[in-house]
């Protein structure tokens, strides 16, 4: 499956260290221009921008990718030499200096990011496009300067991102810059699932695949589905809260009578998706719950912090093998839902999060190397009487454990001219208010918390 939310496209600025590896247009000019490629050219003098004008590589979207800690990040790279992050639109000026920021969200302690050996261009890591280069245009290069001019790159270029990481910090934009960023965010477009066809080892599983409704596919929906207004409010406010993507679980209970699947508790995971060590903790404390009050899993949720609430490729599949292990050995039915919140997506209809219950049916029989066919599932939300102490106590543990986090939404930050990230969350909360008024009391108290985490 994974950020600043509306804030201006933040850039890794040219400065100190960073400027000796970037090239200016005069010395790329000079650099041609000498007999054999001028002197000798150090790693460092090799940038995306020389690779991009030698035709090593060529600018597109998605095609940089790295792969940290089971977490995966893809970027763009512009024709400028420049890489934007797909998920925040967020500008680095080196592949260094982009690694070493998601690198660190995932690992805080994270010094560099060896961004040329953790970068891939179209699955080959950077730094054998810069050995090619070396080899055709200074074969007498000595190629035993490369990993330490490389490390020493990635020491300062890991420092320069801090800087402007801390930099960006201090400065929040103006409304000008925010909505600068909402128009250049990148959006993956959907596709439909009949373009799919067999799985394609190529394909990015980041895809987005727009649902099927069960009567397009020449079925009936097999369970109903029924979920507290509480759920969505506790998971909404979970989504909200980090630019980064989340995860939780559902729990509830299973009528096999009647067919209902009822979800009455939202589980946030307090953890990192790629933070392995802890997960196991958090999903054994999760059980313990569930089993205290006498509920079942009955699903799972995740956030596409800044997409459209649809499932990728990836979500698919994970969506199957999560109701294969709800189905069990005795191969009796029980429905798994999967719900995906888009929180800070653009094209959403005001201020409210996108919510997307959905399904996955598996491929025909005679089609057993396709994708499941995601389709749609039709909910019906019962408003709770009021807001319980447990929901208010989850809530409060998520403001404490993402209070530190660099990829913490800034409130204060402007989501379109007239309303703040604050403003935002209020009402797309509201959207799920308990019938009891007295809630509105209580969540103040929760966003005051949110209001001190800057």
């Amino acid at each position: 499956m994974g950020s600043e939310p509306p804030s201006s496209p933040q850039v890794v600025e040219d400065g100190g260290e960073e400027d000796e590896e970037e090239l200016s247009g005069g010395e790329e000019a000079d650099l041609r221009s000498s007999s054999g490629r001028g002197s000798l050219l150090t790693r460092r003098g090799i940038t995306l921008r020389v690779l991009l004008k030698d035709g090593l590589v060529e600018p597109g979207d998605g095609v940089l990718a790295i792969h940290y800690l089971g977490k995966n990040f893809v970027g763009d790279l512009l024709n400028d030499g420049k890489i934007r992050w797909v998920e925040t639109g967020q500008i680095f000026n080196s592949p260094s200096a982009w690694a070493t920021h998601c690198k660190r969200l995932v690992n805080p302690a994270k010094k560099s990011g060896c961004g040329w050996a953790s970068v891939r261009y179209r699955g080959q890591k950077l730094v054998q496009y810069k050995t090619t280069w070396l080899h055709k245009y200074q074969p007498s290069a000595d190629m035993s300067m490369v990993s330490e001019e490389d490390e020493d790159e990635d020491e300062e270029e890991g420092k320069t991102a801090v800087q402007a990481d801390e930099k960006n910090k201090n400065n929040k934009p103006g409304i000008i810059d925010v909505m600068v960023s909402r128009r250049t965010d990148r959006e993956r477009i959907p596709v439909r699932y009949c373009t799919l066809g067999t799985r394609d080892a190529a394909r990015d599983p980041h895809t987005l695949v727009e649902l099927s409704a069960f009567s397009a596919i020449n079925r009936f929906q097999p369970f109903n589905v029924a979920v507290s207004s509480n759920v969505l409010l506790l998971m909404d406010f979970h989504c909200h809260l980090t630019t980064s993507e989340v995860v939780g679980y559902l729990g509830g209970r299973w009528d096999t009578n009647t067919q209902l699947l009822t979800v009455l508790r939202a589980f946030p995971c307090r953890t990192r998706l790629a933070d392995r060590d802890s997960a196991s903790a958090v999903e054994e404390e999760i059980c313990q719950n569930l089993f205290m009050r006498g509920l079942s899993l009955v699903g799972w949720y995740h956030s596409h912090p800044r997409g459209p609430a649809l499932p990728s490729l990836q979500d698919i599949d994970s969506q199957m093998d999560h109701q294969l292990r709800l189905q069990g050995s005795n191969n009796g039915f029980q429905p798994c839902l999967g719900i995906i919140c888009g929180p800070y997506y653009h094209g959403n209809q005001g201020v409210a999060s996108t919510i997307t219950p959905f399904w996955v049916v598996p491929p025909p029989e005679q089609r057993p190397n396709d994708h499941g066919i995601p389709v749609a599932v039709e909910v019906t939300y019962v408003q709770d009487n009021f807001l319980t102490s447990d929901v208010l106590n989850e809530m409060m543990l998520l403001v404490d454990y993402y209070r530190t986090a660099p990829d913490l939404v800034q409130f204060s930050q402007y989501w379109c001219p007239d309303t703040t990230m604050m403003d935002k969350i209020k009402g797309s909360l509201s959207c799920h208010a308990p019938k009891d008024q007295a809630y509105s009391q209580i969540l103040e108290h929760v966003y005051s918390q949110l209001s001190c985490t800057h």
